[in-house]
Formats: structure tokens, sequence, C-alpha cells
């Protein structure tokens, strides 16, 4: 495989209850670099823009009112396949069918609030880092 950089957001339900280094952690332990991370509070402008592909469906208005009620942190990943694997380490988006070891069945409360998010192809993760990082932010 690759080296090949991802997008992460470790979403406000896992930053509320102060487990960042916890998900960091179970990243860093699936061999994956953090090679940029911010703490930052997402507008509402940014949730829309990110969450855009999903704006005719039911649930994106509560979706990026969630978003925007604490901090997230938002991340840039390295690794060999970083994309497979990251998505990998987060686990099925419903904790209950997520393998143990994953982000999502070690730190989820439930398919809405489910800790993190990341990218699922390698077009989408050169956009979302881009919404996010400028280039200098991003030190491998």
């Amino acid at each position: 495989m690759a080296i090949e950089r991802t997008f992460s957001i470790i979403k406000p339900d896992a930053t509320n209850r102060n487990i960042t280094g916890k998900v960091n952690a179970l990243i860093e332990g699936a061999g994956l670099r953090i090679v940029a991370q911010k703490r930052i509070q997402m507008t509402r402008a940014q949730a829309e823009t990110f969450y855009s592909v999903h704006k005719e469906r039911p649930f994106f208005g509560e979706l990026v009112d969630f978003m925007i009620s604490a901090p997230v942190v938002v991340q840039v990943l390295e690794g060999d396949g970083a994309i497979a694997r990251y998505r990998e380490v987060m686990g099925a988006t419903n904790p209950a069918n997520a393998a143990p070891g994953t982000i999502r069945k070690e730190c989820a409360l439930s398919v809405g609030e489910n800790s993190v998010h990341g990218s699922d192809a390698a077009e989408t993760a050169a956009m979302e880092i881009a919404q996010f990082f400028s280039g200098n932010e991003i030190v491998g």
C-alpha cells in the first residue's frame, strides 16, 4: 500500500467527555500518524459545507446542530493505506455493531453520537483536509 493522508474529526460527543486522548491513542495504536490537529468550534457555515452531501436528507439539520454544539478536533492522519486503515479503526457507524477495540465500540454513545468521522475516499479526504487546513499546518 501507499502512504496516504485522510481526514478525521473527533466529534462533540467525544470532546465533551474529554476523551480526545483516548481516541488519539487508538488512532496511533493502529499505526497512523497525526500530522495535523487542532481543536475548533465549527461554525454553522463550516458544518453545512462539510455535510452538504447530506443536505436533502431528513437528518441534515440535526447533524449540523450537533456538530456545532461543542468543540471538535479536526485532524490529518498519515500512514500506509490511511483511508482504509482509519475506517477500520473507527468501526461500524452503529457502535453496537462495531468490533471490539475500535473507536466507536470503545467511545461512541449511539449511531448519532458516534465520536468520529473519517474520509471515505482519496478525493473526499483531499477536499475535507483543504476545508480545515492550509498546507503549512500539516507537518509530516
